[in-house]
């Protein structure tokens, strides 16, 4: 890294094993820093160095996990960032892998909150200069509920350069699990054919929620004899990937493949996913680690890192760039 452009680079509570292998890729050390809990709950954060005038980077993935719930995590964060800023630094770029509450919007009943917006507004009154996050539910939602600079990287690349030495000649299919998703499924199904050198075919499943039911019947596109690749942003319990293979599996899809950025994989329905037969393979990225019991019989389960992404993410800020290919520039 050049000279004068040496970060200062924070990893929070769980997230510290990411941090350490960003850090690493970037050649310099994670600074120390202090997180105590207090016995009623309470807790402070505050850095260990001297950072007046630098330029730092706090990395915190925003998700619930056997340690620390999600609102732990999130309060941490903003905790933390209001203590660097009052500690002089020059600016403050949160780093979060994984971006809770992403997925609550926009209003879909009366009187709904629009949680992304609140979670901006929080991080910004506390003094984040700048968000870096990966594969949010809505890329044009998260922009917008942000006053400050963000960019949004994106790991369907990362899933090209895994799936290319499965497929050899075999025909495939990329497939969207819901319409919401179709955007994202075309931009891995367009990297995919630049890599293979042909078109893979596409496909989309119907998918609404009402009252905490997802149905929907309606499959679109031809599996039969191919190769399908599922393609989501993250995978909870597993429910819509269930219901995604057994539409390409009654098709007449030959492999199934399935791929999500975040994988965090929750309780005994995450742990049946893992154990499904319909699946071949299963791929997450490091974003977040699964909370559940990962079977011996879950072996198909793949994990992507994504350090080098987010480490090629900060080269980028501290050059004054603009950020190039899936990101949107700080």
């Amino acid at each position: 890294m050049p000279a004068g452009e040496t970060p200062v680079l924070f990893a929070l509570s769980e997230t510290r094993a990411y941090g350490e292998r960003v850090a690493h890729r970037l050649g310099v050390p994670l600074t120390p820093h202090e997180e105590r809990g207090f016995e009623d709950g309470e807790h402070k954060t505050r850095p260990l160095a001297d950072i007046h005038g630098r330029e730092v980077f706090v990395i915190q993935s925003l998700h619930g996990d056997a340690g620390q719930s999600v609102n732990d995590k999130l309060c941490r964060l903003l905790f933390f960032v209001g203590a660097v800023q009052d500690a002089g630094a020059a600016r403050v770029t949160v780093v979060a892998p994984y971006l809770c509450y992403a997925r609550k919007d926009r209003k879909t009943q009366a009187q709904d909150p629009t949680t992304t917006r609140y979670v901006a507004q929080m991080l910004e009154a506390c003094g984040a200069d700048a968000v870096v996050t990966l594969d949010v539910h809505n890329v044009a939602a998260f922009q917008n509920a942000f006053r400050r600079p963000t960019m949004h990287l994106e790991a369907w690349p990362l899933f090209v350069d895994h799936f290319m030495p499965l497929l050899d000649d075999a025909p495939v299919v990329v497939v969207s699990p819901d319409i919401g998703g179709t955007k994202r499924a075309e931009q891995f199904r367009r990297g995919l054919a630049r890599a293979l050198g042909r078109e893979p075919g596409f496909a989309v499943q119907e998918k609404h929620r009402g009252g905490g039911v997802v149905a929907g019947d309606l499959f679109l596109g031809d599996v039969a004899g191919r190769t399908a690749i599922v393609i989501d942003d993250l995978v909870s319990t597993g429910g819509t990937l269930r219901r995604a293979a057994e539409h390409c599996r009654a098709g007449g899809a030959s492999v199934l493949f399935a791929a999500a950025t975040h994988g965090l994989l929750i309780g005994d329905a995450a742990v049946a996913l893992l154990l499904d037969p319909a699946f071949d393979r299963i791929v997450v990225t490091d974003t977040v680690e699964p909370q559940c019991a990962r079977p011996a019989a879950g072996s198909k389960l793949k994990r992507i890192d994504t350090s080098g992404l987010v480490a090629d993410a900060i080269r980028t800020i501290l050059g004054g760039r603009p950020a190039s290919g899936s990101a949107s520039a700080v």
